[in-house]
C-alpha cells in the first residue's frame, strides 16, 4: 500500500462522537483547511528573550493559551507545542504532564494553545480554524524565542494526542518529533517530512481502548516507513509521568 494511501486510513479510527458539525471560515482548499502551518523559523534568530516563565498568548481575550520559555537559555532551544484533550485546556494539560517543571529541567520551550471549541476541529469536522490559531501562536513565539530547528516537537494528549500526529504528519518539514500519548486516530491524506513518533497507550483505556486505536495506527506508522517508539503500560487513558519524561528525553536528546 503506498504512504499516502496508507496514512489517509487513519480517519476511520475516528469515535463514534466526534461527528458535530464545526463551521470554518477559511475558504477551501486554504491551508488551513488542509492541516498546513505556514510559520517558520525565521533564518535571523530572535536575541535574548526579555521575559521567561509562563505568559498569556494574547491573541484572544477567551480561549487563549500559554506560551512557557525556561530561565537561563543560552542557546536556540527544543521546542514542544503541547495540545489539550477533549473539553480540556492549556492550563489542564501543563498541568497534567507537569509541563512548566519539565521544560525547566529540560530546557524547553512549551506552547500550549486552547482549542476554539470544546476539542480540536478536525475530531469534530474539519481543519480550519485551530491550524489557523496556531499558526498564529506559532508566528508569535518564533519572533520571541530562538529555537533548535533540529529538536521541533509536537505532542498532546487523548483529542491532542490524535491532533498531535495529524498535524505532525502533515507538517514534518516543521516538526522533527512527534509525541502522542494515548491518541484515537490521525488525519493526514497528504504527509510531508520524516517526523520520529513517539506513542505511548494505556492496556485498560476505557476512553480510547488501545486495540481500535495505537494497535492499529503503530503498524500503520510503521508499514509507511515512520521511525516510531512504542509504549503500552498497564494502566487506564492517561499519560503517566514515565512516559512523559521518557518523550521528552527523546525530544531533547537530554537525561533527566
Amino acid at each position: 500500500m503506498r504512504r499516502r494511501a496508507l496514512l489517509t486510513l487513519g480517519v476511520g479510527a475516528l469515535s463514534a462522537g466526534c461527528g458535530l458539525g464545526l463551521e470554518t471560515s477559511q475558504a477551501a482548499g486554504s491551508p488551513a483547511t488542509e492541516g498546513r502551518l505556514l510559520s517558520r523559523l525565521p533564518k535571523t534568530a530572535p536575541g535574548p528573550v526579555s521575559a521567561t516563565g509562563a505568559q498569556p498568548l494574547g491573541l484572544d481575550s477567551g480561549r487563549d493559551g500559554v506560551l512557557y520559555i525556561p530561565p537561563g537559555l543560552t542557546e536556540p532551544a527544543p521546542f514542544l507545542l503541547l495540545l489539550h484533550g477533549a473539553t480540556g485546556s492549556a492550563a489542564g494539560i501543563t498541568r497534567r504532564i507537569n509541563a512548566f517543571a519539565n521544560a525547566d529541567a529540560f530546557k524547553l520551550v512549551i506552547l500550549a494553545p486552547d482549542s476554539r471549541e470544546t476539542t480540536w476541529d478536525v475530531t469534530r469536522k474539519a481543519f480550519g480554524p485551530d491550524v489557523a490559531f496556531v499558526d498564529r501562536a506559532l508566528a508569535q513565539t518564533f519572533e520571541r524565542v530562538a529555537l533548535d530547528p533540529k529538536r521541533m516537537a509536537i505532542g498532546g494528549f487523548s483529542d491532542g494526542a490524535s491532533y498531535a500526529l495529524s498535524l505532525g504528519l502533515l507538517n514534518g518539514d516543521l516538526f522533527t518529533h512527534i509525541a502522542a500519548w494515548s491518541p484515537g486516530f490521525f488525519v493526514a491524506e497528504a504527509p510531508r517530512g520524516q517526523p520520529k513518533i513517539y506513542i505511548s497507550h494505556g492496556q485498560r483505556d476505557e476512553i480510547l481502548p488501545i486495540e481500535t486505536t495505537s494497535r492499529r495506527l503503530v503498524p500503520r506508522l510503521e508499514r509507511a516507513g515512520y521511525d516510531v517508539r512504542y509504549r503500552e503500560f498497564l494502566g487506564i487513558h492517561e499519560a503517566p509521568p514515565r512516559n512523559v519524561k521518557e518523550a521528552l528525553e527523546w525530544i531533547t536528546g537530554e537525561k533527566r
